[in-house]
């Protein structure tokens, strides 16, 4: 069985049969077709791992379940409670799942990237369509990551240049959005780009290149571009250089509708503790909460007594007006606005500070780094998603029963001598940064 939470909106779609339209507190979800059964018979094992969550994506569009072995399940906003869920249509292959406010992406391991929605394809937004193929330069037709904002789609490709394709309305594809409102083909927004940064119910987007600088453009009329308070302008149209930073390597920034969160990683004097990681926050406090009581043109630290000194942020994800917090200590933490009860506090309370949410005894709490989170417009997903590693460490896995410390060494076709504990350890580290990410 898989390990997911869920809580807040449960309609459009209902995800839970037989539950309230709010879900107060984290509950379990399971799939229409999952057996409860939890001793299945043991040849059954390789098929409950293929069957492991990967990735939860929701938005207002739809929710999708990615599994491990490249499938995934699709809710449709649309859905009513009598309905089952949707199949997506490309069911093997899929490397990651990015829902919108309005569309939603799918990245193949192949790097071609199918995507619907009425922004992308007014037509047909029910059709998938190829919108990697539609790159002008056929030689910058991988994709290697996606990510969806509330009405637009952004492509990495291998080459490390970032596109856009979908809503322009405020400017969030790099242009001016009186003479570029939409488009349906994907438009070269910045060379040299590392990663891309929205959100599923964002107007905005930021983008990190390769010299750890970062640039904004999109919906900034509440300062969630973190421009400073001289910056307020309702649409940023061109991509803008985002000033006055915190120190540190930006391992991430997720946007609300009027905020955006941004994870800083402290550098690392000690080598053999873990960096410390800290959440700063911009834009408007009142809907959503940045962790203050007052808005903040410029991303300034979130402070709580939550967060102890020998606490670490895991992960955290932004909805449309409310923010998830994973700590390395096993807190779930949250604030912002809970009309639909997608904080989990057991009320529909709003909160402006962060507020330490209940969890239900968790069945792989051995590892709290595998544990991951999704928040969407009214509701939000805690899940468990285990490393994935390839043949040769699967096999080296099961060989010494996953005791990642022995003196094991073997070599290999080209006569390299490796050691089976460091091979693990490394790769294994890897994949969790790579999830963190």
């Amino acid at each position: 069985m898989n390990e997911i939470l869920f809580f807040g909106q449960n309609d459009k779609p209902k995800l839970i049969k037989n539950e309230l339209m709010r879900i107060i507190k984290p509950i379990q979800f399971k799939f229409e077709n999952e057996n409860e059964n939890e001793n299945e018979n043991e040849n059954e094992n390789e098929n409950e791992n293929e069957k492991q969550i990967k990735q939860i994506s929701t938005g207002n569009y739809s929710t999708i379940f990615l599994f491990k072995n490249g499938k995934a399940i699709e809710y449709l906003t649309e859905n009513d409670s009598n309905q089952n869920p949707e199949k997506i249509q490309i069911e093997e292959n899929i490397q990651k799942v990015a829902v919108g406010g309005w569309n939603e992406a799918i990245l193949t391991k192949e790097g071609n990237v199918f995507a619907k929605g009425n922004d992308i394809n007014p037509n047909n937004p029910k059709e998938l369509i190829d919108i990697s193929s539609l790159i002008e330069d056929k030689n910058d037709r991988i994709i290697q990551d996606i990510v969806s904002g509330a009405r637009s789609i952004y492509l990495l490709t291998s080459n490390q240049n970032a596109y856009g394709i979908g809503s322009n309305d405020f400017g969030q594809l790099g242009f001016d959005s009186e003479t570029l409102p939409k488009t349906e083909k994907p438009i070269l927004m910045m060379k040299n780009v590392s990663k891309i940064f929205s959100g599923n119910s964002s107007l905005s987007v930021f983008l990190l290149n390769s010299n750890q600088e970062l640039f904004g453009c999109g919906y900034n009329e509440f300062g969630q571009l973190g421009l400073g308070e001289s910056r307020k302008e309702q649409k940023i149209h061109n991509l803008t250089k985002i000033q006055n930073i915190p120190k540190g390597k930006i391992i991430d920034i997720q946007c609300g509708n009027l905020h955006s969160i941004m994870l800083i990683e402290n550098e690392n004097q000690n080598q053999n503790e873990n960096p410390k990681r800290k959440l700063y926050s911009c834009g408007d406090y009142k809907c959503n909460g940045l962790g203050k009581i007052h808005n903040t043109y410029e991303f300034t630290e979130i402070k709580s007594s939550l967060f102890e000194n020998d606490d670490n942020i895991l992960d955290f994800s932004c909805g449309y007006f409310h923010t998830l917090i994973l700590t390395s200590n096993s807190k779930l933490i949250g604030f912002g606005n809970n009309l639909f009860a997608q904080l989990g506090t057991g009320d529909t309370k709003d909160q402006l500070i962060p507020i330490q949410i209940e969890l239900p005894e968790l069945r792989f709490n051995e590892d709290i780094s595998n544990y991951h989170l999704s928040c969407g417009l009214w509701k939000s997903f805690f899940y468990y998603s285990p490393p994935s590693f390839s043949n040769l460490e699967e096999d080296l896995i099961k060989l010494f029963e996953r005791k990642e410390f022995c003196n094991i060494s073997f070599k290999t076709e080209n006569g390299e001598i490796i050691e089976a504990h460091k091979l693990i350890l490394n790769y294994r580290l890897k994949d969790q940064n790579q999830n963190r990410n």
